[in-house]
């Protein structure tokens, strides 16, 4: 029994550590300026404009900003922010929360990578 549970640990840890190496490693400067240039005109780290404010977003669960009006998909989503739940609602927001209203697209993995390198560094 403990063989199995040690060998069944180890599969794990080796899982875990490729996965952790195929994920592109966020670059938070760099997503400073992408958050700015794709996310500013809709998004701030410390206001709500037409969508959110940002600021504390990563561990925040969905649809919890104070003073935001969030659509009934997002206040009834049931996520917690976090490296895994940003990085597929960034990449197609609506597939992962039908009818929310945001409809921006990040599609590029490491771009992804780097805005939420910079929204957990700002979430801190």
């Amino acid at each position: 029994m403990r063989w199995a549970l040690e060998t069944a640990a180890a599969v794990w840890l080796a899982v875990a550590a490729t996965a952790m190496a195929m994920a592109p490693s966020g670059d938070p400067v760099r997503g400073g300026k992408l958050y700015a240039a794709n996310c500013g005109s809709c998004h701030s780290l410390d206001a709500n404009r037409v969508g959110p404010a940002h600021r504390g977003v990563y561990g925040r669960k969905a649809g919890t900003a104070r003073g935001y009006a969030y659509s009934p998909a997002m206040r009834g989503a049931r996520i917690v922010w976090n490296e895994a739940t940003l990085d597929r609602f960034l990449q197609n927001p609506r597939a992962m929360v039908p009818g929310t209203r945001m409809g921006f697209r990040l599609t590029d993995p490491v771009r992804r990578a780097d805005v939420i390198a910079y929204l957990r560094q700002q979430s801190r």
